[in-house]
């Protein structure tokens, strides 16, 4: 370990935890799409069709779950297991985000837990470390660039509920 891990503090992640879980997941997929979805190869995504992917933010009792779906990310409310859940502390997705911290020496410290389908596991886990991305690259999280995805995802979601 290369540095003390920051957690929540714990009466701050009960609070946190009582939130509502999907407008979180709707904000989390807008960040990965805008920085990750275009960069997805065709055999990546296809084999994420139809799974369910979880998120979990132990510090923070935050859940994200999502899918993937039309070319992009999408929020879901997985009321069962996932095909797959990645958990950590906020602190150590913060440092696997800025590549400050390896996947696999966070996995070998328990520090970081996959659990579920292996085999999309280890896809998830080779895709990221294979794609150059920006180290966190906060510009891609200003409003003027999450906002028009996040309105034309609120545009699709209200389509559906009108009646016709």
């Amino acid at each position: 370990m290369s540095e003390n891990t920051w957690l929540i503090p714990k009466p701050v992640g009960q609070v946190l935890g009582r939130l509502p879980g999907f407008p979180g997941s709707m904000l989390f997929v807008t960040a990965l799409n805008v920085a990750l979805a275009k960069q997805l190869s065709p055999d990546v995504t296809e084999m994420l069709v139809g799974k369910k992917l979880r998120l979990r933010v132990l510090d923070a009792q935050w859940t994200f779950d999502f899918a993937w779906r039309n070319r992009r990310f999408v929020a879901s409310q997985n009321a069962g297991t996932a095909d797959l859940t990645i958990s950590a502390s906020a602190h150590d997705f913060v440092r696997l985000a800025r590549r400050q911290e390896d996947p696999d020496t966070l996995f070998f410290n328990r520090r970081l837990t996959m659990e579920g389908d292996t085999e999309l596991g280890l896809l998830v886990k080779n895709t990221i470390d294979a794609i150059e991305l920006p180290v966190m690259n906060l510009e891609s999280f200003k409003p003027q660039h999450v906002l028009p995805q996040a309105r034309e995802h609120f545009k699709s979601l209200f389509a559906k509920l009108k009646p016709r």
